[in-house]
């Protein structure tokens, strides 16, 4: 089962040399990486920027699609306005089944802002040792997951240590 994970840090520029050293990793065999996701937020700039890791020519429109939606209602639905807004609100339901719901929604945005950068990865098959000795000295949170609440509580633990 495919794991997302959002990992916020306190600079713009963390999230990308994060996702390099987990791409290296993959390269390794230590984690199975099917999407990644950087967003930068610079200090003088209004909204943030996003970069997919995995080519979209690869993994076909869908994933494109998941993300163009999933970021437009984090990080733009305000700018909308309010028929746009309940549009888009009405397609966050269907989110709901792959485990994007208002409590996701509100914890990124809320944590992902001006002068941040976060990384949103789809995985699996980590090696969970070795990817935490290798990300050791990051200032790194855990944002949100869909893992369970045990499963997140220990992750969030070991990478507290």
């Amino acid at each position: 089962m495919s794991t997302l994970t959002v990992w916020g840090f306190p600079d713009p520029d963390a999230a990308e040399r994060v996702r390099d050293k987990v791409e290296a990793l993959q390269k390794q065999e230590l984690i199975q990486i099917h999407d990644a996701v950087v967003v930068t937020w610079p200090m003088d700039k209004k909204k943030p920027k996003t970069k997919q890791a995995v080519s979209m020519a690869g993994i076909g429109a869908s994933g494109g699609a998941f993300w163009g939606l999933l970021f437009g209602i984090i990080f733009f639905v305000p700018l909308f306005g309010m028929a746009i807004g309940a549009a888009v609100g009405a397609l966050t339901g269907s989110m709901r089944d792959v485990g994007i719901d208002d409590d996701f929604i509100d914890s990124v945005r809320s944590q992902v802002t001006q002068g941040t950068s976060a990384l949103f990865l789809m995985s699996s098959d980590a090696v969970v040792d070795r990817v935490k000795e290798e990300l050791a000295g990051e200032d790194m949170t855990l944002i949100t997951t869909n893992l369970s609440v045990e499963d997140e509580a220990a992750l969030e633990e070991m990478f507290a240590e």
